[in-house]
């Protein structure tokens, strides 16, 4: 089988093919936007050249280090410990100490006192988080500024006002904590999901030992700084880093109470296999593979920018991205004119620079998985298109894409990419609409693009998503409960329902 980049070669000299299996894309004559650099400064930011485990309110050292890169160029940024097995019991039985000695005693509004200063340290220092952010992870640097840096703040500062109301959001039961919690990151919103996770938790009197990504470590590091600066008691929050079997290590712990994970399908039923039989708590948000849906009487002006922001935002990394695109038939053409349009508009390029809307795919091996899916998209008959964007010369990169004629027995119509890739269904009927969001393993999001309230309120009854998002798209709040159905995981983070997973 011929590689993504010898197809495309092959198709046109430029990159953009213009046939695929006999099908012509009608690329788009390329527009030129000329942009002004402005990139963020860094020289306000503190990093390590290495960081060693936060256990205890101190930093240990271990036996291994691995490397973070910074995908926009390829470069290491720093050295990050790998948390043994042995590490792993330190720091659980250190967060079962600092539980059963402080944390567990101390009054729910001193609890929420500590959780509020560490929001407002967070506050002061947003802009450094949001640069290393970007320079970690790959992402666009608006997105950072705008989106990953505030809500996880607004996480920290919600669930402080929750920890000393415990008994008002489950009236007429009582809870208690449970323990040390046990959580794992995904790499694609770092902070963000350490929020998630960490303010819940310690509102509802519990302990932590969180594992960042393997590719993401150093805002969660950054967070430990805060934790010291906010002077959190010793070992209430413990932070460390490595790869799966590090996470393995946190789930079969026999003193981890609750196990919060995010990430892939695959692992998650890993976690089940592995917890059965045990008294744990368990919360799982897994993949998706998401539907937005274009009714024929929807805005197609604001539906395209809702398309734009349900696939490209964040590269695509995003578990509830809106990846699979089911317009009415009746307003398909119109729809792709518009979506090719805009496509050229959108920058890709350095993920510090002001201007970028698409940044770096987050390592070497996401990019890889990201081409063969797609290779696998052209074999299979869809009509690819692709943006005319010029790409840097190093780092990890990929072009805002798209399939259409996309049937659903295609597996880009049903896998998973986590890129900036969409796939175009059509469809007749709201029925039909309905019919085939649902027909996926997944459950975790979905959207609908319609002037009719009747019909928003019809479909979305039906959709079997944790989700939906009406005439808009990718739009959270830390009150707002977010979670999926079937093979997208169970149980709620954020909201009064983020609280239940922490208590008993």
């Amino acid at each position: 089988m011929k590689t993504l980049t010898e197809q495309k070669q092959k198709i046109s000299p430029n990159g953009n093919p213009v046939k695929t299996n006999g099908k012509s894309t009608g690329a788009l004559k390329k527009q030129q936007w000329n942009y002004s650099k402005s990139i963020e400064d860094q020289k306000h930011i503190k990093l390590k050249s290495e960081y060693d485990l936060f256990i205890g309110g101190k930093w240990v050292k271990t036996k291994k280090y691995f490397e973070t890169i910074n995908p926009s160029n390829e470069e290491v940024i720093a050295k990050v410990a790998y948390a043994s097995e042995s590490d792993v019991d330190k720091a659980v039985k250190t967060a079962e100490r600092a539980y059963d000695k402080v944390w567990s005693k101390i009054s729910a509004k001193d609890r929420g006192k500590y959780i509020f200063r560490i929001a407002r340290i967070l506050q002061e220092k947003a802009r450094e988080f949001a640069v290393i952010e970007s320079m970690d992870g790959g992402k666009a640097i608006k997105e950072s500024k705008t989106v990953d840096i505030p809500l996880a703040i607004a996480h920290f500062f919600y669930y402080a006002g929750w920890a000393d109301k415990l008994d008002l959001a489950f009236a007429g039961r009582k809870v208690s904590s449970i323990g040390v919690a046990g959580q794992i990151i995904p790499w694609n919103f770092p902070l963000l999901m350490a929020a998630w996770k960490i303010a819940p938790a310690l509102a509802c009197g519990n302990t932590v030992v969180i594992k960042s990504a393997e590719t993401t470590p150093l805002t969660l590091y950054k967070l430990a700084e805060v934790i010291q600066e906010a002077e959190l008691p010793e070992g209430v929050v413990n932070i460390i880093s490595g790869d799966g079997m590090t996470g393995a290590a946190i789930v079969n712990h026999p003193k981890t109470k609750k196990i919060a994970f995010t990430g892939s399908t695959e692992v998650g039923k890993i976690i089940m296999r592995q917890i059965a039989g045990t008294d744990k708590k368990i919360t799982l948000e897994l993949g998706g593979k998401a539907a937005n849906i274009i009714f024929e009487d929807a805005p197609l002006d604001a539906a395209i920018e809702g398309i734009i922001n349900g696939i490209y935002f964040n590269q695509g990394h995003v578990c509830c991205a809106g990846s699979r695109l089911l317009v009415q038939e009746s307003v398909k053409d119109i729809v792709i004119k518009k979506l090719k349009h805009r496509l050229q508009s959108l920058k890709v390029g350095d993920p510090l620079d002001k201007n970028t809307d698409v940044g770096a795919i987050n390592s070497k091996m996401q990019l890889n998985k990201i081409k063969e899916l797609v290779q696998i998209g052209i074999d299979e008959g869809a009509t690819f298109y692709q943006s005319q964007c010029e790409l840097p010369s190093r780092g990890y990169w990929f072009r805002p894409t798209f399939f259409s004629d996309v049937a659903q027995s295609h597996r880009i119509a049903n896998e998973e990419i986590f890129g900036p890739v969409l796939s175009i269904l059509t469809f007749r009927t709201p029925a039909e609409a309905v019919e085939k969001a649902n027909n996926t393993f997944y459950g975790l999001s979905a959207g609908v693009w319609t002037d009719k309230g009747s019909k928003i309120f019809k479909t979305l009854s039906k959709i079997r998503a944790g989700v939906v998002w009406s005439n808009t798209y990718n739009k959270f709040n830390p009150a707002s409960p977010f979670g999926g159905y079937k093979e997208s995981g169970f149980g709620r983070e954020g909201g009064r329902h983020g609280l239940a997973a922490y208590l008993k």
